[in-house]
Protein backbone atom coordinates (compact mmCIF):
# COMPACT_ATOMS: atom_id res chain seq x y z
CA UNK A 1 0.00 0.00 0.00
CA UNK A 2 1.16 3.64 -1.12
CA UNK A 3 1.32 6.48 1.53
CA UNK A 4 -1.12 8.00 -0.25
CA UNK A 5 -3.20 4.84 0.74
CA UNK A 6 -2.10 4.30 4.28
CA UNK A 7 -2.84 8.20 4.93
CA UNK A 8 -6.76 7.66 3.61
CA UNK A 9 -7.02 4.63 5.32
CA UNK A 10 -5.87 5.90 8.76
CA UNK A 11 -8.11 9.04 8.25
CA UNK A 12 -10.71 6.81 7.07
CA UNK A 13 -10.75 4.95 10.62
CA UNK A 14 -10.32 7.82 12.67
CA UNK A 15 -13.83 9.03 11.22
CA UNK A 16 -15.13 5.57 11.84
CA UNK A 17 -13.91 5.44 15.11
CA UNK A 18 -15.48 9.32 16.20
CA UNK A 19 -19.21 8.36 14.19
CA UNK A 20 -19.33 5.06 16.86
CA UNK A 21 -18.43 7.14 19.69
CA UNK A 22 -20.85 9.88 18.79
CA UNK A 23 -23.80 6.92 18.27
CA UNK A 24 -22.52 5.12 21.51
CA UNK A 25 -21.96 8.37 23.51
CA UNK A 26 -25.30 9.16 25.54
CA UNK A 27 -25.71 11.88 28.53
CA UNK A 28 -27.70 9.15 30.66
CA UNK A 29 -24.01 8.44 31.41
CA UNK A 30 -23.50 11.43 33.78
CA UNK A 31 -25.63 9.24 36.11
CA UNK A 32 -23.15 6.40 36.06
CA UNK A 33 -20.14 6.01 39.27
CA UNK A 34 -18.15 5.45 36.65
CA UNK A 35 -18.64 8.88 34.79
CA UNK A 36 -15.54 10.89 34.89
CA UNK A 37 -17.78 13.89 36.42
CA UNK A 38 -17.11 13.10 40.05
CA UNK A 39 -17.67 16.69 41.36
CA UNK A 40 -20.22 18.92 39.55
CA UNK A 41 -20.48 21.52 41.93
CA UNK A 42 -16.68 22.25 40.49
CA UNK A 43 -17.61 21.51 37.16
CA UNK A 44 -14.89 22.32 34.79
CA UNK A 45 -15.61 23.16 30.94
CA UNK A 46 -12.66 21.07 29.82
CA UNK A 47 -14.94 17.78 31.16
CA UNK A 48 -17.48 18.23 28.81
CA UNK A 49 -14.82 17.48 26.04
CA UNK A 50 -15.10 13.76 28.30
CA UNK A 51 -15.24 10.92 25.46
CA UNK A 52 -18.94 8.44 25.83
CA UNK A 53 -20.78 10.71 27.24
CA UNK A 54 -21.80 14.27 25.29
CA UNK A 55 -22.50 13.85 21.67
CA UNK A 56 -21.24 16.50 19.43
CA UNK A 57 -23.39 19.31 19.62
CA UNK A 58 -24.16 18.34 23.73
CA UNK A 59 -20.33 19.26 24.47
CA UNK A 60 -20.40 22.84 23.02
CA UNK A 61 -24.02 23.48 24.91
CA UNK A 62 -22.18 21.65 28.05
CA UNK A 63 -19.45 24.17 28.20
CA UNK A 64 -22.12 27.09 27.70
CA UNK A 65 -24.21 25.42 30.15
CA UNK A 66 -21.73 24.31 32.43
CA UNK A 67 -23.10 25.51 35.88
CA UNK A 68 -26.71 23.35 34.50
CA UNK A 69 -24.83 19.71 34.46
CA UNK A 70 -25.32 18.75 37.89
CA UNK A 71 -29.11 19.33 37.23
CA UNK A 72 -29.09 17.40 34.39
CA UNK A 73 -27.17 14.63 36.48
CA UNK A 74 -30.14 14.89 38.94
CA UNK A 75 -32.65 14.51 36.52
CA UNK A 76 -30.84 11.35 34.76
CA UNK A 77 -30.11 10.51 38.18
CA UNK A 78 -33.98 10.76 39.09
CA UNK A 79 -34.84 9.02 35.90
CA UNK A 80 -33.21 5.85 36.12
CA UNK A 81 -34.12 5.39 39.45
CA UNK A 82 -37.79 6.25 38.83
CA UNK A 83 -37.72 3.73 35.63
CA UNK A 84 -36.29 0.64 38.40
CA UNK A 85 -38.99 1.58 40.82
CA UNK A 86 -41.66 1.60 38.01
CA UNK A 87 -40.44 -2.14 36.64
CA UNK A 88 -39.10 -3.42 40.24
CA UNK A 89 -41.52 -6.16 39.62
CA UNK A 90 -41.32 -6.69 36.41
CA UNK A 91 -39.14 -9.09 33.61
CA UNK A 92 -37.76 -6.10 32.55
CA UNK A 93 -36.39 -3.99 35.79
CA UNK A 94 -34.86 -1.15 33.86
CA UNK A 95 -31.09 -2.76 34.84
CA UNK A 96 -28.45 -0.80 33.74
CA UNK A 97 -24.73 -2.21 33.05
CA UNK A 98 -21.87 -0.50 33.55
CA UNK A 99 -20.67 1.31 30.67
CA UNK A 100 -21.98 4.56 29.65
CA UNK A 101 -24.75 3.34 27.33
CA UNK A 102 -26.33 3.27 31.23
CA UNK A 103 -28.79 0.24 29.96
CA UNK A 104 -26.73 -1.85 27.03
CA UNK A 105 -27.55 -2.84 23.81
CA UNK A 106 -31.43 -3.35 24.64
CA UNK A 107 -31.46 0.66 23.97
CA UNK A 108 -30.93 -0.55 20.37
CA UNK A 109 -34.47 -1.95 20.42
CA UNK A 110 -36.70 0.45 19.63
CA UNK A 111 -39.59 -1.23 22.31
CA UNK A 112 -41.87 0.46 24.91
CA UNK A 113 -39.72 0.27 27.51
CA UNK A 114 -36.94 2.08 25.77
CA UNK A 115 -39.80 4.60 25.35
CA UNK A 116 -40.45 5.10 28.64
CA UNK A 117 -36.64 5.24 29.54
CA UNK A 118 -35.90 8.08 27.35
CA UNK A 119 -39.14 10.12 28.05
CA UNK A 120 -38.75 9.56 31.77
CA UNK A 121 -34.91 10.48 31.64
CA UNK A 122 -36.14 13.69 29.56
CA UNK A 123 -38.89 14.61 32.51
CA UNK A 124 -36.22 14.33 35.09
CA UNK A 125 -34.15 17.25 33.32
CA UNK A 126 -37.33 19.09 33.19
CA UNK A 127 -38.23 18.84 36.80
CA UNK A 128 -34.23 18.91 38.73
CA UNK A 129 -34.02 22.40 36.46
CA UNK A 130 -37.17 23.65 37.11
CA UNK A 131 -36.71 23.21 41.09
CA UNK A 132 -33.24 24.15 40.77
CA UNK A 133 -34.21 27.56 39.15
CA UNK A 134 -37.24 27.96 42.00
CA UNK A 135 -34.04 27.13 44.66
CA UNK A 136 -31.83 30.05 43.25
CA UNK A 137 -29.52 27.63 42.07
CA UNK A 138 -30.22 28.91 38.75
CA UNK A 139 -30.40 32.23 37.80
CA UNK A 140 -33.71 31.58 35.38
CA UNK A 141 -34.82 34.75 34.83
CA UNK A 142 -38.89 34.78 35.42
CA UNK A 143 -41.76 34.17 32.81
CA UNK A 144 -45.15 34.89 34.21
CA UNK A 145 -47.97 32.38 33.36
CA UNK A 146 -51.39 34.04 32.58
CA UNK A 147 -53.61 33.75 35.71
CA UNK A 148 -55.25 30.01 36.31
CA UNK A 149 -59.24 30.37 35.28
CA UNK A 150 -61.48 29.97 38.29
CA UNK A 151 -58.84 31.34 40.66
CA UNK A 152 -60.61 33.79 43.13
CA UNK A 153 -60.78 37.82 42.11
CA UNK A 154 -59.20 38.31 45.99
CA UNK A 155 -56.62 35.81 45.30
CA UNK A 156 -53.05 36.70 44.48
CA UNK A 157 -50.96 35.22 41.60
CA UNK A 158 -47.39 34.81 41.98
CA UNK A 159 -46.71 33.17 38.38
CA UNK A 160 -42.94 33.10 38.47
CA UNK A 161 -42.20 29.60 41.33
CA UNK A 162 -41.70 27.06 40.08
CA UNK A 163 -42.04 27.82 36.36
CA UNK A 164 -40.91 24.95 34.01
CA UNK A 165 -40.84 27.56 30.64
CA UNK A 166 -37.00 28.04 31.27
CA UNK A 167 -36.14 24.22 32.20
CA UNK A 168 -38.53 22.84 28.91
CA UNK A 169 -36.98 25.53 26.42
CA UNK A 170 -33.12 24.25 28.27
CA UNK A 171 -34.61 20.50 28.42
CA UNK A 172 -35.43 20.16 24.73
CA UNK A 173 -32.23 22.02 23.47
CA UNK A 174 -29.59 19.88 25.15
CA UNK A 175 -31.39 16.38 25.21
CA UNK A 176 -33.01 16.55 21.68
CA UNK A 177 -29.64 17.78 20.20
CA UNK A 178 -27.82 14.01 20.72
CA UNK A 179 -30.53 13.18 17.93
CA UNK A 180 -29.94 16.37 16.08
CA UNK A 181 -26.29 15.40 15.81
CA UNK A 182 -27.76 12.76 13.85
CA UNK A 183 -28.53 14.50 10.77
CA UNK A 184 -29.06 12.16 7.69
CA UNK A 185 -29.90 8.57 9.39
CA UNK A 186 -29.83 5.96 6.96
CA UNK A 187 -32.52 3.82 6.30
CA UNK A 188 -35.95 3.60 7.19
CA UNK A 189 -35.95 2.13 10.56
CA UNK A 190 -33.07 4.51 11.59
CA UNK A 191 -35.26 7.82 10.14
CA UNK A 192 -38.41 5.68 12.79
CA UNK A 193 -35.93 5.19 15.42
CA UNK A 194 -34.73 8.80 15.42
CA UNK A 195 -38.83 10.36 15.21
CA UNK A 196 -39.59 8.05 18.01
CA UNK A 197 -36.60 9.65 20.66
CA UNK A 198 -37.09 13.05 19.36
CA UNK A 199 -40.89 11.98 20.38
CA UNK A 200 -40.59 10.29 23.45
CA UNK A 201 -38.19 13.39 24.62
CA UNK A 202 -40.82 15.24 23.98
CA UNK A 203 -43.84 13.32 26.14
CA UNK A 204 -41.45 12.98 28.88
CA UNK A 205 -40.82 17.41 29.03
CA UNK A 206 -44.50 17.70 28.29
CA UNK A 207 -45.78 15.27 31.16
CA UNK A 208 -43.78 18.11 33.53
CA UNK A 209 -45.27 20.91 32.06
CA UNK A 210 -48.44 19.90 32.34
CA UNK A 211 -48.49 18.34 35.34
CA UNK A 212 -47.80 21.95 37.20
CA UNK A 213 -50.83 22.66 39.31
CA UNK A 214 -51.53 26.00 41.16
CA UNK A 215 -51.01 26.01 44.68
CA UNK A 216 -51.78 28.25 47.50
CA UNK A 217 -51.32 29.53 51.19
CA UNK A 218 -53.70 31.18 53.95
CA UNK A 219 -52.51 34.46 55.08
CA UNK A 220 -54.19 36.31 57.43
CA UNK A 221 -54.73 36.74 61.70
CA UNK A 222 -54.83 33.24 63.48
CA UNK A 223 -55.20 31.53 60.26
CA UNK A 224 -58.40 33.58 59.28
CA UNK A 225 -57.72 33.39 55.20
CA UNK A 226 -58.28 37.04 55.23
CA UNK A 227 -55.70 36.46 51.52
CA UNK A 228 -54.23 33.65 49.65
CA UNK A 229 -51.53 33.92 47.43
CA UNK A 230 -51.05 31.52 44.63
CA UNK A 231 -48.63 29.83 42.46
CA UNK A 232 -47.01 27.16 40.15
CA UNK A 233 -46.06 24.04 41.66
CA UNK A 234 -45.16 20.47 40.25
CA UNK A 235 -45.99 17.32 42.28
CA UNK A 236 -43.00 15.00 43.69
CA UNK A 237 -41.26 13.08 40.60
CA UNK A 238 -42.72 9.74 41.79
CA UNK A 239 -46.36 11.09 40.34
CA UNK A 240 -44.77 11.90 37.41
CA UNK A 241 -43.21 8.47 37.01
CA UNK A 242 -46.70 6.94 37.78
CA UNK A 243 -48.02 9.34 34.64
CA UNK A 244 -45.74 8.18 32.55
CA UNK A 245 -45.73 4.48 33.34
CA UNK A 246 -49.73 4.82 32.76
CA UNK A 247 -48.42 5.96 28.88
CA UNK A 248 -46.22 3.07 28.97
CA UNK A 249 -48.99 0.68 29.22
CA UNK A 250 -51.02 2.96 26.79
CA UNK A 251 -48.19 3.22 24.24
CA UNK A 252 -48.68 2.96 20.70
CA UNK A 253 -46.95 1.64 17.85
CA UNK A 254 -45.43 4.51 14.73
CA UNK A 255 -44.55 3.87 11.51
CA UNK A 256 -43.19 7.02 10.19
CA UNK A 257 -44.25 8.53 6.77
CA UNK A 258 -42.06 9.96 3.52
CA UNK A 259 -43.20 12.70 4.71
CA UNK A 260 -40.92 12.11 8.23
CA UNK A 261 -44.70 12.13 9.98
CA UNK A 262 -45.28 9.71 12.75
CA UNK A 263 -48.53 8.30 12.22
CA UNK A 264 -49.57 5.18 14.92
CA UNK A 265 -50.50 2.15 13.38
CA UNK A 266 -53.77 1.89 15.32
CA UNK A 267 -55.42 4.23 17.30
CA UNK A 268 -53.96 5.44 20.30
CA UNK A 269 -56.07 5.84 23.53
CA UNK A 270 -57.60 9.18 22.88
CA UNK A 271 -59.04 7.86 19.29
CA UNK A 272 -56.90 10.17 16.66
CA UNK A 273 -54.17 8.22 14.50
CA UNK A 274 -52.01 11.04 15.54
CA UNK A 275 -50.01 10.62 18.44
CA UNK A 276 -50.80 13.18 21.56
CA UNK A 277 -47.24 15.16 22.57
CA UNK A 278 -48.10 12.94 26.16
CA UNK A 279 -48.37 9.60 24.33
CA UNK A 280 -45.02 7.36 24.48
CA UNK A 281 -44.57 5.75 21.18
CA UNK A 282 -42.70 2.49 20.17
CA UNK A 283 -41.24 1.29 16.49
CA UNK A 284 -40.24 -2.67 17.75
CA UNK A 285 -41.98 -5.23 19.72
CA UNK A 286 -40.52 -5.88 23.16
CA UNK A 287 -37.95 -8.58 23.48
CA UNK A 288 -38.19 -11.61 25.28
CA UNK A 289 -37.52 -10.67 28.80
CA UNK A 290 -37.09 -14.25 30.51
CA UNK A 291 -34.16 -15.72 29.11
CA UNK A 292 -30.28 -13.97 29.07
CA UNK A 293 -29.34 -12.58 25.51
CA UNK A 294 -25.96 -11.08 24.99
CA UNK A 295 -26.96 -9.60 21.73
CA UNK A 296 -29.90 -7.65 22.74
CA UNK A 297 -28.56 -6.87 26.42
CA UNK A 298 -31.83 -8.58 27.80
CA UNK A 299 -30.16 -10.39 31.41
CA UNK A 300 -33.28 -12.59 31.74
CA UNK A 301 -35.03 -13.62 34.89
CA UNK A 302 -32.68 -16.14 36.31
CA UNK A 303 -31.88 -15.61 40.11
CA UNK A 304 -34.47 -12.84 40.59
CA UNK A 305 -36.36 -12.79 43.56
CA UNK A 306 -40.24 -13.82 43.01
CA UNK A 307 -43.13 -13.37 45.37
CA UNK A 308 -44.55 -16.78 45.56
CA UNK A 309 -48.21 -15.41 46.90
CA UNK A 310 -48.73 -12.70 43.76
CA UNK A 311 -50.64 -12.89 40.83
CA UNK A 312 -49.09 -10.47 39.55
CA UNK A 313 -45.76 -9.57 37.21
CA UNK A 314 -44.08 -9.95 40.43
CA UNK A 315 -45.57 -13.52 40.81
CA UNK A 316 -42.92 -16.72 40.68
CA UNK A 317 -45.33 -17.61 37.52
CA UNK A 318 -44.74 -14.71 35.31
CA UNK A 319 -41.23 -13.19 36.90
CA UNK A 320 -39.99 -16.97 36.55
CA UNK A 321 -41.49 -17.44 32.90
CA UNK A 322 -42.71 -20.81 33.74
CA UNK A 323 -39.19 -22.10 34.48
CA UNK A 324 -39.78 -22.83 38.43
CA UNK A 325 -38.03 -21.33 41.66
CA UNK A 326 -36.20 -22.77 44.64
CA UNK A 327 -36.45 -21.81 48.15
CA UNK A 328 -33.50 -20.07 49.93
CA UNK A 329 -33.51 -19.44 54.06
CA UNK A 330 -31.76 -16.23 54.46
CA UNK A 331 -31.20 -14.80 57.66
CA UNK A 332 -31.60 -11.04 58.23
CA UNK A 333 -31.02 -8.75 61.24
CA UNK A 334 -33.35 -5.83 62.02
CA UNK A 335 -34.55 -3.36 64.94
CA UNK A 336 -36.66 -4.55 67.94
CA UNK A 337 -38.17 -4.07 71.02
CA UNK A 338 -37.39 -0.17 70.77
CA UNK A 339 -38.28 1.71 73.72
CA UNK A 340 -38.72 5.27 74.49
CA UNK A 341 -35.92 6.63 76.48
CA UNK A 342 -35.97 10.00 78.63
CA UNK A 343 -34.98 12.40 77.29
CA UNK A 344 -35.13 12.16 74.17
CA UNK A 345 -34.28 8.87 72.41
CA UNK A 346 -35.62 5.56 71.37
CA UNK A 347 -33.27 2.74 72.07
CA UNK A 348 -33.81 -0.56 69.90
CA UNK A 349 -32.70 -4.17 69.98
CA UNK A 350 -30.98 -6.05 66.86
CA UNK A 351 -33.12 -9.70 66.60
CA UNK A 352 -32.11 -12.32 64.23
CA UNK A 353 -34.82 -13.17 61.84
CA UNK A 354 -34.63 -16.03 59.37
CA UNK A 355 -36.92 -15.74 56.85
CA UNK A 356 -37.60 -17.42 52.86
CA UNK A 357 -36.66 -16.60 49.70
CA UNK A 358 -37.69 -17.50 46.23
CA UNK A 359 -35.74 -17.46 43.18
CA UNK A 360 -36.18 -18.06 39.84
CA UNK A 361 -34.60 -20.67 37.68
Amino acid sequence: MDTRSSKVAIVFTLVMVIMVEEASAHWWSLASPRAPLTNMTAYRTEMCDADGVFSRNQKALCKRYHNHMEFVREGALNGIGECQHQFSDHRWNCSTVKDNSVFGNVLDIGSKEIAFAYAVASAGVVHAVTKACQTGHLECGCTTKPRPKGLQPDWSWEGCREDTSYAYGFAQEFIDAHERDNLSPRGRKAKARKAMNLHNNEAGRMTVVRSARPACKCHGVSGSCNMKSCWNRLPDFRSIGQVLRQAHIDSVDMRITKKGQIKVRRPARHGSTKADLTDLVYIEASPDYCHKNIRTGVPGTRGRECDKKSRGADGCGLLCCGRGYSKKKVVIYKECNCKFQWCCTVKCETCKEEITKHICH
